[in-house]
């Protein structure tokens, strides 16, 4: 049985379609519709769409458009039409990237500009990446414009690799340290209570509420493990909506040291964002706006909307954002230098670097103290069930004695 894609659409009329229908490939699909005078603007797996953002889909597809940025950076300037260079990057590109990509190519032949064709594709091409490229059409500049357009994308990957590679050994040193504790009380510490309650012992309030616990979780395992897996899925979910995400995004924002490392996150990006555009050409006003969009934090995305809103009605741009209280102080100290030297640009990206080696080292020191903070909670947590088991055996050997 082949797979299910889902498909976005336009016909003759233009009216948009959406559908799903088995193929070989996404590739193979894109040309039985195009075949029916369709023009296709996208085709998805259709498991991966119900799964939403799953990570190895997602992570895919972004690799497959880093893959075909760097096509484009290195063909156009070596003289390739923007039609031909299109063709070979959705050769490159794989799944509904390629597809997305050919559908481009299409309307660019068509006689489009490319950001407009590439607009229609955000969930592969965010605000971001169509504003640089936009800002490069205007300026007669689309080289360079896909040559920053791939640092960009580059410098992102580059970033999650090293949160990935940071939190490995935290997460499995959780997984294993936690399922060391499940077997201790649920397997373990029964063999002793049934031992201690033949031998007649009087058992410590301590161990006989550790005892109770176990019994509970014995008891009661396929609630704990249901709550253990569906908690986390519940919260995932819940986070996706529009109040979930404003509620995790206010309460990164609140917590004492997470809140450190969020705002230099937010100011770092949102610097990046505003210098790639600037750097492209656009206008200012433009550029904020875009960079608005391509902030993912809603209360983040708020404070860049009052940031534009302050600069259109007059306000230098160093004191929109001295009034932030998502985006940290060295940014509008750093964008006020780059205003009054006419270097803004410049100076943005000097903050987004300043911004990101301090967030990653911070990061990485918080990696660095959780380490040793779960081992001693784990070992904590270990000792004080031996303790307990000792105190029981103690008072059975003292009872003997007697």
């Amino acid at each position: 049985m082949a797979p299910a894609f889902a498909y976005r659409a336009v016909d003759a009329a233009g009216a948009r379609i959406r559908g799903r229908e088995e193929a070989a490939s996404p590739e193979l699909l894109a040309r039985v519709l195009e075949r029916r005078g369709l023009l296709v603007l996208d085709v998805a797996d259709a498991t991966a769409e119900r799964r939403g953002f799953d990570l190895a889909f997602r992570f895919g597809e972004r690799q497959a458009v880093l893959d075909a940025t760097r096509a484009l950076a290195a063909l156009l300037p070596a003289g390739m039409p923007l039609s031909r260079a299109l063709d070979v990057a959705a050769n490159l590109a794989s799944g509904s990237v390629a597809v997305a990509l050919a559908a481009v190519r299409l309307r660019v032949e068509r006689g489009e500009a490319l950001a407009v064709a590439l607009a229609e594709h955000r969930r592969h091409f965010p605000a971001l990446y169509v504003g640089v490229v936009r800002a490069g059409e205007k300026s007669g500049d689309l080289d360079g414009a896909f040559a920053r357009l791939a640092t960009q994308l580059e410098r992102e990957a580059q970033l999650r690799e090293r949160l990935l590679s940071a939190a490995i050994y935290p997460i499995l040193l959780g997984i294993v340290g936690g399922a060391a504790l499940l077997i201790l009380v649920l397997l373990v510490l029964p063999r002793f209570a049934s031992l201690l309650q033949d031998a007649g012992a009087s058992l410590p309030a301590s161990t006989a509420a550790l005892l109770g616990l176990s019994r509970l979780m014995r008891r009661f395992w396929p609630i704990v493990a249901g709550a253990a897996v569906l908690g986390p899925v519940a919260a995932t979910t819940w986070a996706r909506t529009p109040s979930g995400r404003r509620a995790f995004a206010a309460l990164l924002l609140g917590t004492p040291v997470v809140r450190t490392l969020r705002r230099g996150a937010l100011g770092a990006r949102f610097g990046r964002l505003l210098g790639v555009l600037l750097g492209g050409g656009a206008p200012l006003l433009s550029a904020l706006g875009d960079a608005e969009e391509s902030l993912a934090d809603p209360i983040a995305r708020d404070d860049a909307a009052r940031i534009r809103a302050a600069v259109r009605e007059g306000a230098p741009l160093n004191q929109a954002l001295a009034a932030s209280s998502v985006f940290p102080p060295v940014l509008a100290q750093l964008v006020a230098v780059g205003e009054e030297s006419g270097k803004l640009e410049e100076f943005l990206r000097k903050a987004a670097d300043i911004l990101e080696e301090r967030t990653e080292r911070s990061l990485q020191r918080l990696v660095a103290l959780l380490e040793p903070a779960m081992i001693v909670a784990f070992g904590v947590i270990i000792g004080v069930v031996a303790l307990s088991l000792l105190q029981a055996i103690y008072g059975l050997n003292a009872g003997v004695v007697r």
